[in-house]
């Protein structure tokens, strides 16, 4: 594995103030053998001058601009560009540890899928991530019914086998959720997983970042936005027993906020009723 090449796709849209740190953390790793390909999406601040900066200062970086399509888009051009033996996305705000390529690569056997543990990066201090990876939430399984109630994945904890994304894009229709997407194809059988138990990736979450994943309403509807894409993909039984979960989960949570409010408002029955129901429009009403 010692040639082993690495693609490393940078999806970049107006954070050319974190640009630098990213790459920076990409040139230093100490497993000489990737690529990184710059995609810069359409951004109207100073990415291209920053990414001109760094195609002269190494050549195993690349740099491709195109008309703003979202995330998805950029790293389907990452894709197309790619000619490694693994991809490593790599979003233009976030960052990983020196020794994760080599870390990742390290023995003699060959893993189609390496995840590692990752860290918060906010107001630049480091914090544990929102859950520890464990293992065993690496099947398709865990991921398709699990994803965004037990636990998710950074995208950037994994270093994939272009084998395993053979035949995969981004669904650029998604705003969220296509993260969620890549992870449901990438195990559909069940891929050998290599866990490494230290944090190697380096989320970014500062104060003044909007996440699409924080709003509970965009949340609600992209998830059943995903419901026809999987039936397409994977058929009737997957996309039906998805829908039930979904149901049985949102039914579950009614009721945790009915019993929750109940506490609140001491059980008094008209005044609780009428004011649970303008708490529960409010929470649940969808908003345009």
């Amino acid at each position: 594995m010692s040639n082993t090449v690495i693609s490393v796709i940078v999806a970049c849209y107006n954070q050319e103030q974190f640009l630098d740190e990213c790459l920076q953390s990409v040139l230093e790793q100490t497993y000489p053998y990737w690529e990184c390909i710059i995609v810069n999406d359409g951004s109207t601040d100073d990415t291209e001058k920053t990414a001109e900066k760094w195609i002269k200062k190494d050549p195993r970086f690349q740099y491709i601009y195109k008309e703003n399509g979202g995330i998805s888009s950029a790293r389907n051009a990452g894709l197309e560009k790619s000619s490694g033996d693994y991809i490593q996305f790599l979003d233009s705000d976030d960052t990983i540890d020196r020794e994760k390529f080599t870390k990742s690569l390290a023995g003699d056997k060959e893993y189609p899928l390496i995840i590692s543990q990752f860290t918060i990066y906010k107001n630049n201090t480091h914090y544990k991530g929102y859950n520890h990876i464990e293992k065993a939430f690496v099947s398709f399984e865990n991921i398709v019914f699990g994803w965004n109630l037990k636990f998710t994945i950074p995208i950037h904890c994994a270093l994939i086998s272009t084998k395993l994304l053979e035949g995969f894009i981004f669904d650029t229709t998604l705003s969220i959720n296509e993260d969620w997407l890549m992870w449901i194809y990438i195990t559909k059988n069940n891929p050998e997983v290599r866990l490494i138990d230290e944090p190697l990736a380096h989320y970014r979450k500062e104060d003044n970042k909007k996440s699409l994943s924080s709003d509970p309403y965009k949340v609600l509807r992209q998830r059943t936005t995903v419901l026809p894409i999987l039936k397409k993909l994977y058929g009737d039984d997957l996309h039906d027993r998805l829908a039930y979960h979904m149901i049985e989960v949102h039914i579950t949570q009614l009721s945790q906020l009915k019993h929750e409010f109940n506490k609140v408002t001491g059980g008094k029955v008209v005044s609780g009723y009428l004011a649970f129901k303008r708490y529960y429009y409010n929470f649940f009403q969808k908003k345009n």
